[in-house]
């Protein structure tokens, strides 16, 4: 019987090898993605302080519609640079997570540049 490559593990160590080349620092954070079949999230930490700064996801009680689409991680992009914004965070290093960087992880990173934040 052929068996089925765990792509969480293959993920998981894309995303080991994509975090040993990228750090967030006070100045320069780091937009950080997790994705599910239903929904999206995204943070932005600061690595040396090892703390989050900013959060959004489409979990939350204001985000009323289906989250996992496109539509709706570019209004999630959108929500975090507004929110990114108004603490005074511009520029950021983005984090895929590991996860290609096609569909609504795209989508995502150009609500966010649309908001305002660089990377």
């Amino acid at each position: 019987m052929v068996s089925r490559k765990d792509t969480n593990k293959a993920r998981l160590k894309r995303h080991a090898r994509v975090r040993a080349k990228i750090s967030g620092t006070p100045e320069r954070p780091r937009l950080c993605v997790y994705r599910s079949n239903a929904n999206i999230s995204v943070q932005i930490i600061d690595d040396v302080n090892g703390n989050t700064l900013v959060s959004a996801s489409t979990l939350e009680k204001t985000f009323t519609e289906y989250g996992g689409n496109k539509t709706a991680a570019r209004e999630i992009g959108k929500i975090i640079a507004a929110r990114a914004l108004e603490k005074n965070i511009d520029t950021v290093v983005f984090d895929r997570g590991g996860y290609l960087y096609h569909g609504r992880v795209l989508e995502l990173a150009e609500g966010a540049r649309e908001g305002g934040l660089k990377f």
